[in-house]
């Protein structure tokens, strides 16, 4: 009978030990890949959320702008806006697509009030002022627009990765869930005409 050469169990578990070694080597950089894009890509959320922010504070500082002008036309009216203005939250990276959704039916709210008050006083829908700032307004709001496809778009990225294999062994466990939508109601795809 043949014997195994002297040795040949050591290079046996040695080639096992290697191999396991290669095992965990391949895991742990799986784990730290997918961590490192999961963490880019939720950072590239926020940073399209707080990009609506922007634009929104943007919004809301053409809103204060055309509240002034009303003011001389109707005191009421110039507080409500005013109420509205003061009543906003600024949107951050951390904030909610709740939360950007709401700030978009406060501003549609408060430009509606806006749009009664310049159909009122022709004179003030004549000031030139009033109609630059309301270029102005129709700007920031086609700003918001497309920050807001940004922004789906990236959540879409997001929440494949959230939910899709390999990632969603991981996701969970690393903190990462989810990210909403932000949705358009029926009837808000328009801002009404102010001009």
């Amino acid at each position: 009978m043949a014997q195994p050469p002297a040795g040949g169990g050591k290079g046996t578990f040695m080639i096992i030990g290697i191999i396991i070694v290669a095992l965990i080597v391949i895991v742990v950089a799986w784990v730290v890949s997918t961590q490192r894009g999961l963490v880019h890509t939720d950072e590239l959320c926020g940073n399209a959320l707080s990009q609506i922010g922007v634009q929104q504070a943007s919004r809301w500082d053409a809103l204060t702008a055309l509240a002034q002008l009303t003011k001389n036309y109707s005191e009421h009216e110039y507080k409500a806006l005013m109420d509205t203005v003061g009543a906003r939250r600024p949107i951050d990276a951390h904030s909610k697509a709740a939360e950007v959704d709401r700030q978009e039916n406060m501003i549609t709210e408060a430009f509606t009030h806006l749009m009664a008050v310049a159909e009122a006083y022709p004179d003030l829908k004549a000031q030139q002022v009033y109609k630059q700032t309301m270029d102005s307004v129709n700007q920031y709001e086609n700003n918001v627009r497309r920050s807001r496809m940004v922004y789906n778009d990236t959540v879409t990225k997001f929440n494949r990765m959230v939910r899709q294999i390999p990632g969603c062994f991981l996701a969970g466990p690393l903190g990462f869930s989810v990210r909403e939508y932000l949705e358009t109601e029926k009837g808000k795809t328009d801002m009404p005409s102010m001009a």
